[in-house]
């Protein structure tokens, strides 16, 4: 990492920030994402900031893929993953403006066939409950597993009909990104276009986010864009991208911080107003930052938290905060506004860590005339903290693993194909080095199962980022291999630990269906 930060103080000399830039931040603020960037091993960073309209400083810092030259800036695209609610959100606000629908609209008057487990229930939804997580089904997959990569929207929205609910309808919130791709085949359904082609056209275009895109395959291979990375077993890893198109309403926007930055100006000063033009109308602004459903407080001393409609609404030091982060496939994003002060900070980076919510803590503090605190060190402590506790858990699993036990059948008895109404058809093969696991049908989703214990395995992903799960066989009465149940990762204690160990996942039981 001294390399590396050799590397990005070299490139830093050579890149100007935007406008008034580092004036308006403390002459140590360069030193200070510098030192963190280090300290947290971060190749690559950008940084915006909003007032009173204008873009006051967008700068980016290190490189985009490890190991390469290519220098971060402000127009540097990431995926900015979840910050794409609140701008689904909005082309559903566009759409009510239009009177074309309303919030409160069904679901099933614009998606005939949406139909979830339960039949009251798949009438009743709508188009506020997908925005607001109140439906009631969380993940089918965590964000390093994507769910039939391949398959259209519209399939992986037929499987929820058989997805078992986490909390009754409406009773409290439950996350879901598949009810917001719901939402994105609403825009469709309504407006005739497709979802992403709404979005280019009625959003991005008027705001002037003129590279900003809903997929991967529209980044070309020379483009100005950052590459993903993990810590994965102690070192920081370039990973591949992966295509998040049939998600993306949840989470599939690539963007640079300059453009995210006039999406934020937006949101500020005159709400759904960009430079004299109206986009948006107050009514529906107001609408999606007001607070719709509680969410739980996870510091008893804390401020109440809410969720409006793909936005999260808080306080910072009394003042109301809307803010939303995004992770996915090694990159994190913080999106913020402090609506009073007339401020949106963005922060981006190029692999998991906390270092960017102490940058903007950082320099919220600085708007706010807020004597310096060390919010780097609150964060990177709480981290090691963090990082042992779920060690501790690994080491007891690994621990736990059962020496000297065998397998019940000869290898070649494991093979074969494996159905779930949900989750579709998986198959086992025997390949050069064991048994290996292969997911619909997709070439970039194969593991090497590992023998564990007695019929347990160890799915080893080949793609790295995607790390270990487990899973085991059963026995039919004949004493044949009848199921097997795989227990899908849908949110790691901490993630730089591994895909395990995890307090949030779901076995599935895929049956045998053949040889």
């Amino acid at each position: 990492m001294n390399r590396l930060l050799s590397l990005i103080l070299l490139l830093f000399l050579f890149q100007p920030g935007i406008g008034t830039g580092q004036t308006q931040l403390p002459d140590t603020f360069d030193e200070f994402i510098l030192s963190g960037m280090e300290q947290w091993d971060i190749p690559g960073m950008a940084i915006a900031v909003v007032k009173d309209d204008s873009v006051v400083f967008a700068n980016g810092y290190g490189v985009r893929k490890l190991g390469e030259e290519a220098a971060v800036d402000e127009h540097t695209l990431f995926g900015i993953a979840s910050v794409s609610k609140n701008m689904t959100a909005a082309s559903l606000a566009l759409l009510v403006d239009e009177g074309l629908i309303s919030w409160d609209d069904r679901v099933r008057d614009y998606l005939p066939w949406f139909e979830l487990s339960d039949p009251w229930v798949s009438d009743e939804v709508r188009i506020r409950d997908l925005l607001i997580h109140r439906v009631g089904v969380g993940r089918m997959l965590g964000n390093r597993l994507q769910f039939m990569t391949n398959e259209p929207r519209k399939e992986l929205i037929y499987r929820m009909r058989y997805h078992e609910f986490e909390e009754p309808f409406r009773s409290g919130y439950v996350y879901s990104n598949v009810m917001y791709m719901v939402a994105g085949e609403i825009v469709a359904a309504v407006s005739g276009m497709s979802w992403d082609e709404f979005m280019a056209d009625s959003l991005f275009s008027p705001l002037g986010m003129d590279r900003t895109n809903t997929s991967i395959h529209d980044i070309a291979e020379d483009e100005n864009a950052a590459w993903p990375h993990q810590h994965i077993r102690g070192e920081v890893q370039t990973i591949p991208r992966r295509s998040w198109d049939n998600a993306a309403p949840a989470g599939g926007v690539n963007s640079s911080v300059y453009e995210v930055a006039q999406w934020l100006r937006m949101q500020l000063g005159t709400p759904g107003s960009y430079n004299g033009t109206r986009i948006i109308s107050v009514q529906s602004m107001r609408e999606m930052h007001r607070p719709q459903i509680a969410l739980p407080i996870r510091n008893p001393y804390g401020n109440q938290v809410s969720y409006g409609l793909g936005w999260s609404i808080n306080e910072y030091e009394g003042e109301r905060m809307l803010s939303h982060g995004g992770a996915t496939d090694g990159m994190n994003t913080s999106a913020v506004l402090l609506p009073e002060h007339n401020l949106g900070i963005v922060v981006i980076t190029n692999v998991f860590t906390n270092f960017r919510e102490a940058v903007v803590n950082a320099i919220l503090d600085h708007y706010l005339d807020i004597p310096e605190r060390n919010w780097n060190e609150l964060y990177w402590n709480n981290y090691q903290s963090r990082y042992a506790d779920a060690m501790e858990i690994r080491n007891e699993i690994d621990s736990n693993r059962k020496e000297g036990t065998s397998k019940t059948l000869e290898l070649s008895e494991y093979t074969g194909r494996f159905s779930d109404s949900q989750y579709g058809g998986i198959e086992v093969r025997n390949g050069n080095n064991g048994l290996e696991l292969h997911f619909w049908n997709d070439p970039d989703l194969v593991a090497d199962l590992e023998h564990w214990h007695h019929d347990t395995f160890r799915a080893v992903w080949r793609n790295p980022a995607q790390r270990e799960e487990f899973l085991h066989f059963t026995l039919n009465q004949d004493g044949e291999i009848g199921a097997l149940v795989f227990q899908f990762t849908l949110r790691p204690i901490l993630l730089q630990v591994g895909a395990y160990p995890t307090n949030y996942y779901r076995k599935v039981e895929f049956k045998k269906v053949s040889n």
